[in-house]
Parts: structure tokens; sequence; C-alpha cells
């Protein structure tokens, strides 16, 4: 199984960035962390990080064929992409919203989630364990196992 690892704007900050709401972790930290856990699992993971909305629209798009499913953190997207919806909706893989912070927590702009409709599930609110939690419902789901 291949999974495409999507982190939105600002995720690059993590480590030094509100350490009180997304955790002291860096990205490239938590991604290496997944990636142990996909291998422990037979799953191959590409990662990828982007400020740009129309840099993940278009990873999105050229994820078809290569990969089997998409772990997508839109971060700040989440609430404004219909772009990034479409994208996740026309590419017809499974795909799991995952967000560090529980955004119904949060600000009221916070709370709609324009992509979450088109995904398979959303995870939230448990910090970089969420990515793990995201690629092990995809597995299960691949074999067939129902929860």
């Amino acid at each position: 199984m291949n999974v495409l690892v999507i982190n939105g704007p600002n995720l690059g900050l993590l480590g030094t960035r509100q350490p009180d709401v997304y955790g002291a972790q860096t990205l490239d930290e938590m991604m290496e962390a997944l990636r142990a856990h996909a291998g422990s699992k037979g799953v191959e993971l590409e990662c990828f990080q982007s400020d740009i909305e129309g840099e993940i629209v278009a990873r999105i798009g050229s994820s078809r064929g290569t990969f089997d499913a998409i772990i997508i953190n839109p971060a700040a997207y989440t609430h404004t992409s219909v772009a990034i919806r479409d994208a996740i909706s026309g590419v017809d893989l499974p795909c799991v919203e995952v967000h560090l912070s529980n955004t119904h927590a949060r600000e009221e702009f916070r709370h709609q989630s324009l992509t979450a409709p088109v995904c398979v599930g959303q995870i939230m609110g448990f910090g970089s364990i969420g990515y793990r939690m995201a690629l092990d419902g995809l597995v299960d789901r691949a074999a067939g196992t129902k929860a």
C-alpha cells in the first residue's frame, strides 16, 4: 500500500509555532515517526508539505494511479479551499483529514471543514498520534476490516 501524506500551510513551523496548541514536535519529527509506523505495516509513505494551495491541489491531482490513499492535514485551507475539496473528490482515493488540535474547541471560524465531507474520516485533537490513527484506519479499510 502506498499512502500520500499532505500537510498544508504553516505546518512547516511546527515545533516553534504555538507549542501550547500544536506541541513541541517538528513536522519532520512527526513524519519520521509516521514513516517508522508505516514501515512496520508494510506501507510506503510519501510526505509533502506546502503553504501554497495550488501546489497542494496539483499534488492531489497527480496522486491517482500512484497512491492507494491520502492522509491530509489541510490546516487553514480546511475552512476555505473548495479547490482542495474538489481535488480530493476528483481523484476518488480514500482520504482521511487530520488535525493536531480539536478545531471544534477553537475559534468559531475553525468549526466548519470544507474538505471533511469528501473524506472517509476525520481525526482531530490527538496531536501527532492522529496521523498514525489515520494510517491504521486506511490500512484496516483496505483490508476490509470493519469497526
